[in-house]
């Protein structure tokens, strides 16, 4: 048996809302079902606006860019994360300034953020990782203190809950990811969202080439072609939906691993603090130094037995990418370590009981538990 890392769930409402969209004629970036998404989308999250974007990184981008953010700024993100934070961040011409992570969920440290503040500092980026939120009142109560926009990262984290309020509605302004991997898909896509009516009107400008709104095609300032597909569209009302469900999923997804790979000696399994619920976006393990196997050689393993996983993300700040624009950066052991020990499991919507146990027993196997 093969299981892939990850493995989607189409609803039959998205297939019919695609199918509509087609026979409507209306499979570019107008229609009704691009509006339709960003206003269910705003309604779920409990914010007044929600702007479609062709992707992640896009809505990263446009939302930086919707700041003003640009080149002499600073903007403050965790180590650990997905590079496209950093690109985003690079295409403005700002820089981005790292911080390591909590040792236990992976998140931004909001301990280490204040000693990396300076004049140039503009906006605090917290990325809620694997679908666990990052702890975030320190966060709020440091970019208080300095004036500084909070722009979460909320690609990973479709209806995990920070204290009750869902990630991606507590910052300024914040995005999301519907990527085909992710809890809503929209095969690529994103979404900014925001509470500020100003920022919401100018990110909806930007992404439309900055058409001017009194005369069209007549550009005042720089704009992007990030807009969503009333196709993409389609599919994302007919997921969201279903989002309850698919968090359900994954709840009982979490609940099963921990079960079956309980008393497994050396794989550390995931940490949910008391003030979140994690939607386990991906179920992340760490490999330590009392199981077997290091790490890739479990990947290895793992593979053999049909099982695809994925490893965590390499430190951003190690990156040549990085390096090649900020120099060389400082060291955050905490990402390294993980970096280094960290992978996650097949964690898809569609994986079924058969496939997870399959997982399970192979782990059991390869190392050595009854």
């Amino acid at each position: 048996m093969h299981v892939p890392v990850n493995e989607p769930i189409i609803t039959e409402d998205a297939k019919r809302y695609i199918a509509e969209a087609m026979e409507s004629g209306w499979v570019s970036s107008g229609g009704p079902f691009i509006e339709r998404f960003e206003q269910e989308f705003a309604k779920y999250l409990g914010v007044k606006h929600a702007v479609t974007t062709t992707s992640g990184t896009t809505a990263l981008h446009l939302a930086l860019v919707t700041l003003g953010i640009g080149p002499g700024d600073e903007v403050i993100l965790p180590d650990f994360t997905m590079m496209a934070c950093v690109f985003a961040v690079l295409y403005t011409g700002a820089k981005p300034v790292f911080v390591d992570v909590d040792p236990d969920i992976f998140t931004m440290d909001p301990e280490k953020i204040e000693e990396k503040i300076t004049q140039k500092t503009k906006v605090i980026m917290p990325v809620h990782i694997y679908g666990h939120p990052v702890d975030m009142d320190p966060v709020i109560a440091i970019a208080e203190r300095h004036d500084l926009w909070v722009m979460e990262d909320a690609a990973e984290a479709h209806g995990a809950r920070y204290k009750g309020r869902l990630c991606g509605s507590i910052g300024d302004i914040n995005a999301f990811s519907f990527y085909g991997n992710k809890i809503i898909t929209t095969g690529e896509g994103g979404m900014v969202v925001t509470n500020d009516d100003a920022l919401a009107t100018h990110a909806r400008t930007l992404r439309n080439l900055a058409h001017s709104p009194e005369k069209r095609f007549w550009h005042k300032e720089l704009g992007f072609n990030y807009r969503m597909t009333n196709l993409q569209a389609a599919l994302g009302c007919g997921q969201l939906a279903h989002i309850e469900e698919f968090i359900a999923k994954k709840e009982w997804m979490a609940a099963q691993y921990a079960s079956q790979l309980h008393g497994v000696r050396g794989l550390r399994l995931p940490v949910t603090k008391e003030w979140a619920t994690n939607v386990h976006w991906m179920y992340a393990v760490l490999v330590e130094d009392a199981f077997p196997l290091s790490r890739d050689a479990f990947r290895e393993a793992l593979l053999a037995h049909g099982i695809d996983t994925r490893d965590f993300f390499t430190s951003c700040s190690s990156q040549p990418a990085t390096r090649k624009y900020c120099g060389e950066g400082g060291r955050y052991p905490v990402t390294e370590r993980i970096a280094d020990h960290g992978l996650y499991l097949p964690s898809g919507l569609a994986l079924s009981q058969e496939q997870l146990d399959t997982v399970c027993h192979a782990i059991r196997a390869i190392a050595h538990v009854g």
